[in-house]
């Protein structure tokens, strides 16, 4: 293949992975690592797949082949974990993941030898943690963000366990997930490559239900069942690890356990506090600072530096220090009550709840919204070819605020929507007056 035809192929799965709400800014290092993922014809042909979930009919009639050689292409692909497979009512259907929470995570969750892990892992962290583009993109565009903060389940009084909603516990999602794998943290084994990894876990990294199902098929990761699943998740709260999840409510399909030092959520919560990168949960400690000796145990344990010490302005004892908390960094993790040998610190509950999207489709519909590519989402999957999407599309931005329909109609540029919208708002009406 000629080059300037490689570099098409390899631009033209950019561009596709840039229809994603959460997309992947143009690199030269992005280009070494796709280069290192997929060969020149696998980029060629999962540039031309829908970003939404299809069955190997739809890729061979897009790929215009025959379906027993797209089956192995789909099936080669999905075996790298480059793509999910689903199992759907005795089909089979598959889905192109983001970069991340996807193929970037899955391409170092297990010891492979079909890739330099060395390798890719330093191209990951330059991509990632020097050139910092794609991550910033990932955590500061739009409100909505692609995960959000479990709190740390040990310290919840029982005062607090009565606000805490199932979703928001990730022991929940563990006895109620269909499948359950756990795989090498993505993050540390990227920095062991670096040579700036800790001695937190590997083998700690959580996917669930359809996710979970596909790594394990594939080796990707090892099923485990609820038994093993909450000892994992005790041994990551014995570490200190923040419970990092995917941003929605039913169905979640993976939960990290972050340290500060390695993990990209973490890294940029620290680095991009400002834009809310990340979803809190719905605490916030309280610091009674009678009793705070000012030991500096919740600052030395917060992993986005959200805590730090000041004077107390005791004239009695000028020297004295206190724990000072910064609201708008603190991420409600309850890591720093666990720390706090004092009793000093106790968690309480935001006065407004975080809203957590209710799934997958409606959060990829409000990032979607809120980055400007709500047109993509909606016709570049050619979503109004089936009635089951287009319903399930439709059902989210009925449901949202007017300010957030308004840019979703002036994106897709659609009478029809337009005229959707303002029928629901008037039947809305109608009811309210009756």
């Amino acid at each position: 293949m000629a080059h300037h035809t490689l570099k098409s192929s390899y631009t033209s799965l950019v561009d596709r992975l840039n229809l994603f709400p959460q997309g992947a800014p143009p690199s030269k290092l992005l280009d070494k690592i796709l280069i290192m993922l997929f060969s020149e014809k696998e980029a060629h042909l999962v540039s031309l797949l829908p970003i939404k979930p299809f069955t190997a009919a739809k890729a061979a009639r897009v790929w215009k082949m025959r379906l027993p050689e797209a089956q192995r292409i789909l099936d080669k692909l999905a075996s790298r974990a480059i793509l999910v497979d689903i199992d759907q009512n005795g089909e089979t259907e598959y889905v192109l993941p983001p970069p991340m929470a996807g193929f970037f995570e899955f391409s170092m969750m297990r010891i492979r030898s079909d890739v330099d892990q060395k390798v890719l892992g330093e191209l990951f962290y330059e991509y990632l943690n020097v050139e910092e583009d794609f991550i910033k993109d990932l955590f500061t565009l739009g409100e909505t963000q692609l995960g959000r903060v479990f709190v740390h389940e040990p310290v919840l009084s029982n005062k607090n366990a009565i606000h805490v909603l199932d979703y928001e516990r990730a022991s929940e999602v563990i006895r109620t997930a269909s499948h359950m794998g756990v795989g090498t943290c993505y993050c540390r084994h990227k920095m062991l490559h670096v040579g700036r990894a800790c001695d937190n876990p590997l083998d700690i990294c959580m996917t669930f239900n359809t996710t979970g199902a596909s790594l394990i098929k594939h080796g990707f990761a090892r099923q485990v069942d609820v038994m093993e699943g909450l000892d994992l998740l005790d041994q990551a709260y014995e570490s200190n690890l923040v419970q990092f999840g995917e941003n929605v409510r039913n169905r979640v399909n993976f939960i990290c356990n972050c340290c500060g030092c390695c993990c990209e959520a973490m890294i940029a919560a620290r680095r991009f506090a400002i834009f809310n990168p990340v979803h809190t949960s719905n605490f916030i400690p309280g610091i009674d600072e009678q009793s705070c000796t000012g030991c500096g145990k919740c600052v030395n344990i917060c992993p986005v530096e959200a805590m730090t010490l000041v004077s107390a302005n005791d004239p009695k004892k000028p020297n004295r220090k206190i724990a000072k908390l910064n609201e708008e960094v603190c991420l409600g993790c309850g890591l720093c009550i666990r720390a706090c040998k004092e009793d000093s610190l106790a968690l309480q509950s935001l006065p407004a709840r975080v809203i957590t999207p209710l799934n997958g489709t409606h959060r990829a519909v409000v990032m979607a919204i809120e980055r400007g590519k709500f047109q993509h989402l909606l016709f570049d999957n050619k979503v109004l070819f089936s009635h089951r999407a287009l319903a399930a599309v439709l059902g989210v931005i009925l449901k949202l605020p007017p300010i957030k329909q308004i840019m979703a109609t002036q994106q897709v540029k659609s009478r029809y929507f337009e005229a959707l919208i303002s029928y629901s708002e008037r039947d809305l009406t109608q009811k309210n007056c009756n």
